[in-house]
């Protein structure tokens, strides 16, 4: 005798099957404040690991330090107003402070772009423009809906940079006179604050080490 399911047990399953996804889908949506921290974090890595990697130092140039690979911040026009970052190697000339296109790290999984969501100088820095050459999800704003972020702790301005043996420095390396001169080494913990308006997410950079991870999210 052939058997079906009669329409009660089929009511049954489908409203099993409901139930489980009402549990099970919440756990398995993304969060964009929590992955804007997971990506931050990693390209914070990336720049010490490029650090480590791209000694700066070099006899015949007196101002060697200034070419520290750094991360700096920014929400300017050129980011379409939005909070984004740029990892660059301030190489060019005489080492002004800021990324032009040449100094501007190169995306590790697609060497045509650069490492930047937006930055002042050229329209392949520029996110609002149609030649932009850089990656959309370094605008933390444009791609996770960041609307702010803010470095306090041992580190108070927009940049984070690293010595060749992974050792975090504060500020702009153009302004400095020495190699570790104007009190620029991280001695306390860096905090890394970025907010979507509503919950905050603070990536901690430890001094000395240079050690980074994610302790709050909130």
């Amino acid at each position: 005798m052939k058997k079906a399911f009669t329409m009660l047990e089929l009511i049954f399953v489908i409203a099993i099957v409901g139930i489980l996804a009402a549990v099970i889908l919440p756990r398995t949506q993304t969060n964009p404040l929590q992955e804007a921290g997971a990506q931050l974090l990693s390209h914070i890595r990336y720049t010490q690991h490029l650090a480590f990697v791209d000694e700066k130092f070099d006899t015949n140039d007196s101002n060697w330090y200034k070419k520290r690979w750094q991360l700096v911040f920014s929400s300017a026009a050129e980011a379409n107003n939005q909070p984004a970052y740029t990892i660059f190697s301030d190489t060019a000339g005489s080492s002004t402070g800021g990324a032009n296109v040449s100094e501007i790290a190169l995306n590790p999984q697609n060497s045509s772009e650069l490492m930047t969501g937006g930055y002042t100088g050229a329209n392949a820095l520029d996110i609002t423009d149609p030649a932009f050459n850089g990656m959309k999800k370094l605008n933390l704003g444009m791609s996770y809906g960041v609307t702010s972020f803010n470095l306090s702790g041992g580190c108070n301005n927009n940049r984070i940079a690293f010595d060749s043996v992974g050792r975090p420095m504060q500020g702009d390396q153009s302004t400095m006179t020495s190699p570790y001169g104007n009190s620029r080494l991280i001695t306390n913990d860096c905090n890394v604050t970025i907010s979507d308006g509503t919950n905050n997410l603070v990536i901690v950079v430890r001094p000395e080490t240079g050690y980074a991870s994610i302790v709050q999210y909130q």
